[in-house]
């Protein structure tokens, strides 16, 4: 199992987080190849799912050459959290913070990223030692919220979930998130078998990803 350092720099390079909420294991596989293909490192398998643990389980089985990261999406209590790091999952996800799914990461070393809307959220967040805050809902917030939260906080790290797409994801990577969670906008494809419109998708989401940081950087 990879260690947390090696897990967030993996994502922060990847700059997106594919949010996979499959109806079976077959459709998570086919996804999630489509998402490599793509260049898209990081999968989310949310436990929407049923019997998602065993999903992850599978999926570390299948990948498990490093080639990507497998996290846990949709992690609502300290319990679940436990039983996804327990199947393999290298990170955690979840849509609001909660401080005892926060503790439960810290104490395996994996990452954790809860949800948070507010300034108050976020610092209650970063104290109980959060590696990454989730914007959520990301269309709600909209990219000038992480820039205001750096302003006062500028040590935030954030990444939004929620309405990103490839029209949009520049704004949120100038606006100084470390990477995007994509859910439908990326994987739509799945639902009409077009595993190919997820891997255009893919490649699309980090060229522009690519693009914006290069901007940032001053070209």
């Amino acid at each position: 199992m990879s260690n947390k350092i090696e897990t967030l720099s993996k994502i922060q390079q990847a700059g997106i987080v594919a949010v996979v909420r499959a109806t079976s294991m077959e459709q998570a596989e086919k996804i999630t190849d489509a998402c490599i293909a793509g260049g898209v490192a990081a999968i989310e398998l949310t436990f929407t799912v049923p019997h998602a643990d065993k999903l992850i389980e599978a999926m570390r089985a299948k990948y498990s050459n490093g080639e990507i990261i497998i996290g846990a999406g949709t992690v609502m209590d300290a319990a679940t959290a436990r039983i996804a790091i327990l199947a393999g999952a290298e990170y955690i996800v979840a849509p609001y913070f909660d401080p005892e799914t926060v503790k439960t990461c810290n104490r395996y070393g994996v990452p954790s990223m809860p949800g948070i809307f507010t300034p108050t959220e976020a610092v209650a967040a970063m104290e109980c030692g959060a590696d990454v805050l989730k914007v959520f809902p990301g269309d709600v917030a909209g990219p000038n919220f992480i820039k205001s939260i750096r302003g006062p906080i500028p040590n935030a790290v954030m990444m939004p979930s929620g309405g990103v797409d490839v029209n949009n994801v520049a704004d949120w990577i100038k606006a100084g998130a470390i990477a995007v969670g994509a859910g439908s906008s990326l994987t739509a494809g799945a639902k009409t078998g077009d595993y190919n419109k997820i891997t255009e998708t893919g490649k699309l989401f980090v060229e522009r990803i690519r693009e914006a940081r290069a901007q940032l950087a001053g070209k």
